[in-house]
């Protein structure tokens, strides 16, 4: 019997590892080894191939994949005609958004988008550029950079659109940011046709589902303990991160016990104030995975 196949695209580049631990928190272990694009993924229906997240919503609209993990960018810069399933903010850097910013160098005399008019810019994506340009009824000349953009300025272009995510590099070559012309995540998108088979459909849904849940879960943690009946409206008032916890009874019925969700930055405060209030049996235990 011939085995249904889900054919993905994994990004390449900057958000492949952090891409693989997201996927090894939502259950898939992802082995891919440093010279091939074909990584090895624990799930038999699953076939998995590492290209630039630049080529990925093409590809995916074009039916080469019917899955595919890109950023909002690309989608953009591509006009790329895919089902979004789902947003995931992270990045190479964490889990903020990444923004394409306008840049010129410090001293330019150049202020605001006005100041653009006839004025030429180097960027990586040129559609969303010009669409931006458009937009604001700017006449400027935009011409494709092939990497290191942040050095052509002010030698050879007179301002850049790039990517920044901490903004580091632009201050470290010396530019100052004018505007930002959008702010991108990581999307799940999916080929309009495979949406419409099925098991596909299903396969997919599942997949965007659990790598949702699995961000979800980040900075979250469990939190379970003991206490008497009686300490539960000062405990509740006390700390109002466990305004909404699981209450279940104990055998002595006396005592009861809470379990919580919350973000692990406050378990620090938390732990000795409940401790002091009477709780027992205290645990902190780590989470996978969270669906809302």
């Amino acid at each position: 019997m011939k085995t249904n196949k889900l054919r993905i695209a994994l990004p390449a580049g900057s958000l492949k590892e952090a891409t693989i631990a997201l996927f090894a928190k939502a259950g898939f272990r992802i082995d891919a080894d440093s010279r091939s694009y074909a990584p090895r993924i624990d799930d038999p229906e699953i076939e998995c191939t590492l290209i630039r997240a630049q080529e990925i919503p093409r590809y995916v609209e074009q039916g080469k994949f019917d899955l595919g993990i890109t950023g909002k960018d690309w989608i953009e810069e591509n006009d790329a005609q895919v089902r979004e399933l789902s947003e995931l903010i992270y990045s190479k850097q964490g889990s903020n958004p990444v923004k394409l910013v306008l840049a010129v160098p410090e001293k330019s005399e150049i202020r605001t988008i006005e100041d653009l008019e006839g004025k030429t810019i180097a960027t990586e994506l040129v559609n969303v550029t010009k669409k931006f340009l458009r937009k604001n009824r700017i006449d400027a000349k935009v011409e494709f950079s092939w990497g290191a953009t942040e050095s052509k300025a002010p030698y050879l272009v007179d301002a850049i659109a790039e990517l920044s995510d901490s903004g580091k590099s632009i201050r470290a070559n010396s530019l100052r940011v004018i505007e930002t012309i959008l702010e991108s995540t990581t999307r799940v998108i999916a080929n309009e046709e495979s949406f419409k088979d099925g098991w596909k459909r299903q396969k997919m849904e599942a997949i965007s589902l659990l790598l949702k849940s699995a961000l979800d879960a980040q900075g979250m943690v469990g939190l379970k303990l003991n206490i008497r009946k009686c300490s539960l409206p000062k405990i509740l008032s006390s700390l109002p991160a466990l305004r909404k916890p699981t209450i279940s009874p104990l055998a002595d019925r006396r005592w009861i016990s809470l379990e919580s969700i919350l973000p692990e930055t406050t378990v620090k405060s938390i732990i000795p104030e409940l401790k002091r209030l009477g709780a027992e049996g205290i645990i902190e235990y780590p989470l996978n995975k969270i669906i809302y």
